[in-house]
């Protein structure tokens, strides 16, 4: 089976915690806060290696996580940064967010990668909270978790040429003659189950990359045989090599149909350049319909060449008409349709009564409220000013809340109580 699509979990490292601590050595009588700051926590990165071809190993393991950041130390030591955790996958891989389907990153190069998940804030030691008016503060922060989230992979195949056509039109012979690839070959429909790449090389300068896409059949582009799982890779293709039967009954009928399902899956997919090729030379039912195939097609404009890929019989010819054709068309650089996220205040707050309480929502003071050691008394008066600061508090006020009342906070949950 081949694996081109995969669902993965990736949580960023947390930040390493900030210590309380003092200077306690001898001949410092006066010794001020040596509380370190944590560590920051370790991002994940998505890279492109071109020595993967399928995203099979993600079928066993699909949970990820970077290093977290160390806690702070005394003497203003800091904690050791989480090492970045780098997941690789095949070039060509489209990387998105599984919940929005925003695409965040097209690896079409090998070394390219994103980073799809940062690192906790390091929480900070007491020496960082030393004042002119507070000169022995006994507050240090927890490290900011990690960012977590799911990532859908989508693999599209990077070839310059793609051969597409029904089920036993040669695709797989011709690509084997051609390269050294060996893809396996047998005469009953669906004999590829997976995408073979080639490298196809006419002489010193002149190379190209195949690939052998598995057969469609009518239908395909809803749902029916197994053409939908790979019509996307025929996007990557910059020339479409359509294979004709000469077995067939009718291959005139085969070409439409095939038309309709690229076009039925994209438009963008019927407007690329396609070179038709009638195979099956050696038998005598093949060169029997030959003239009439050739005719038909003829009269719709539609330039066809005959070859026998068992045999070889017109395949040289063939190739050298392919590199022609990719010598004329430009080598399409895929643009990122990459989100970008939009700029939002992290100051800015929401307040909203429920049957539990009141929950409070905004990026930075659910951030203070994860970071804050609830156990140093310092730290949760800190909280009181940030509310205050921010205008949270007075919002509250003029919300109607009572002392008493539970007030959320992201994940914090706090009894309410003000004194005038």
């Amino acid at each position: 089976m081949f694996f081109d699509e995969a669902k993965i979990h990736v949580k960023a490292g947390k930040g390493g915690d900030g210590i309380v601590a003092f200077r306690r050595e001898k001949g410092v009588p006066f010794g001020g806060p040596a509380g370190g700051n944590g560590g920051r926590g370790g991002d994940v990165h998505v890279r492109a290696n071109v020595r993967m071809s399928t995203l099979v190993r993600f079928e066993k393991q699909n949970h990820f996580a970077a290093e977290a950041g160390r806690r702070g130390g005394g003497k203003d030591l800091y904690g050791r940064h989480g090492q970045d955790l780098v997941i690789e996958v095949p070039v060509g891989t489209v990387v998105r967010d599984a919940e929005t389907g925003h695409v965040l990153g097209d690896l079409v190069a090998d070394g390219q990668q994103i980073c799809v998940a940062r690192g906790g804030r390091p929480g900070r030691g007491n020496a960082a909270f030393a004042t002119a008016t507070n000169q022995a503060p006994r507050i240090s922060e927890h490290g900011e978790p990690g960012e977590a989230r799911w990532l859908a992979l989508e693999l599209k195949i990077i070839a310059d040429v793609g051969l597409v056509g029904m089920p036993n039109a040669g695709k797989s012979t011709l690509l084997a003659a051609i390269s050294a690839a060996r893809p396996k070959i047998a005469p009953y429909p669906f004999t590829t189950l997976q995408p073979n790449l080639g490298v196809v090389e006419l002489d010193y300068q002149t190379s190209f990359v195949a690939a052998d896409l598995p057969g469609l059949i009518e239908g395909a582009s809803h749902g029916a045989g197994l053409g939908i799982q790979f019509l996307r890779h025929i996007e990557r293709t910059r020339l479409l090599v359509h294979m004709l039967d000469g077995a067939a009954e009718d291959p005139v009928h085969s070409f439409d149909v095939i038309n309709r399902e690229l076009s039925a899956f994209s438009e963008r997919l019927m407007a690329k350049p396609q070179m038709v090729v009638f195979n099956k030379m050696d038998l005598p039912e093949a060169r029997e319909a030959w003239p009439s195939v050739n005719s038909a097609l003829a009269r719709r404009g539609i330039e066809v060449s005959s070859i026998s890929a068992a045999t070889g019989e017109g395949v040289r010819e063939l190739l050298k008409q392919i590199a022609h054709r990719l010598s004329e068309i430009p080598v399409e650089i895929p643009v990122l349709e990459a989100y970008v996220e939009p700029e939002v205040d992290e100051k800015a707050f929401t307040i909203e009564r429920a049957g539990d309480g009141w929950h409070v929502r905004g990026i930075a003071i659910e951030r203070a409220a994860r970071m804050i050691h609830w156990e140093q008394y310092e730290s949760a008066a800190r909280f009181q000013r940030i509310l205050e600061a921010m205008g949270i508090t007075l919002a509250l006020r003029e919300a109607g809340v009572n002392d008493g009342d539970t007030v959320f906070i992201g994940d914090t949950e706090l009894t309410w109580g003000w004194q005038e």
